[in-house]
């Protein structure tokens, strides 16, 4: 039976999005390995940052065994590929407009949409952006058009 380890990104800048998910989360680091990898213990999430060019530029403090498999070890190759949008990001907040207008104000985020609706299903209302990387960050969460928390 497998159980939950971290979800992570491959990241072009470690420090930048260190840095903007600082912001975003409003949480420290929860662990650090280095300028390797960072966690952020997000509830019952564990988003991790991986920096893609440490491996490359730090050989000598990256052991192996078992071979090097270019399409699953090629950090460098995975931060240099364009980012298409296939993974989501979600995370909730109970007060969609305050955390609209709290990211707003940080200016971290580039792509940054309205806050919008959906229902496929279940009705929701979310708003988008992307983090350095371009990875896709989807936040959902109460809201009213009216101008208030639900």
């Amino acid at each position: 039976m497998l159980e939950a380890g971290s979800i992570y990104l491959v990241v072009r800048d470690f420090d930048q999005s260190v840095s903007f998910y600082k912001q975003l989360l409003e949480k420290n680091v929860s662990s650090q390995n280095k300028t390797r990898f960072a966690i952020f213990n997000v509830g019952d999430l564990y988003l991790g940052l991986l920096n893609g060019k440490f491996d490359a530029e730090h050989p000598d403090q990256v052991e192996r065994a078992g071979g090097f498999a270019p399409l699953f070890d090629d950090f460098v190759a995975v931060t240099e590929k364009q980012n298409n949008g296939k993974i989501v990001i979600n995370l909730g907040t109970p007060d969609l407009r305050k955390e609209y207008e709290r990211i707003k104000e940080l200016h971290i985020a580039s792509d940054m949409t309205e806050i919008r609706y959906m229902n496929a299903g279940r009705p929701y209302w979310y708003f988008c952006l992307r983090d350095p990387d371009g990875n896709v960050i989807e936040i959902t969460g109460g809201y009213t058009p009216e101008g208030g928390p639900l």
